[in-house]
């Protein structure tokens, strides 16, 4: 059986996470590039090899002043460390709909193993006549032991930043034209 290789079409994807604030309220963002691929055995997605890189550059929670610190030193530090790696170790299929993907995840030049819930939503062909597959991707990773360390206090001595992202990728793959 060969290899296929999908790309992730990337208008028909994205990248989203979540952190709390005050520990009261939570503050939603995007990353808006990226791109990755999943290499399969024909059609089949277990025992994907998948690769997904975004640009920390791209970081968008629609307030400029808080995207610029989250690109700064304390936060991302983008020019330095311009993108967030990961590279799967595992795709085992756990029910009908559901897998387990793991994996090393890179950010700000740390890397270490996560594991990820992933939910197959299903094939579809477009008007082209490509065959496409849809896919959402949750997680949750400590930003601390990532090098996300910042841990601004509030006046009552509690923290300002949840030590733990939550994230959701909704990503549809094709095989390139």
């Amino acid at each position: 059986m060969s290899a296929t290789t999908w790309a992730i079409d990337p208008l028909h994807s994205e990248v989203q996470f979540k952190v709390k604030h005050l520990v009261i309220s939570t503050v939603t963002g995007s990353f808006t590039k990226f791109q990755g691929s999943a290499t399969t055995q024909g059609d089949n997605f277990e025992n994907a090899a998948i690769e997904f890189s975004l640009d920390t550059d791209s970081i968008s929670t629609h307030q400029a002043q808080r995207d610029e610190h989250l690109r700064s030193p304390e936060f991302f530090d983008t020019a330095t460390y311009p993108t967030i790696s990961f590279r799967s170790t595992g795709f085992k299929k756990v029910s009908d709909d559901q897998y387990t993907l793991t994996g090393d995840l890179t950010m700000k030049g740390i890397t270490k193993s996560i594991t990820l819930d992933a939910e197959y939503g299903g094939t579809a062909k477009d008007p082209w006549g490509n065959i496409r597959h849809g896919f959402e991707v949750k997680g949750i990773v400590n930003r601390k032991e990532f090098g996300l360390t910042y841990s601004a206090l509030t006046e009552t001595g509690g923290l300002a930043l949840g030590e733990d992202i939550k994230f959701v990728a909704n990503i549809q793959v094709a095989k390139p034209a």
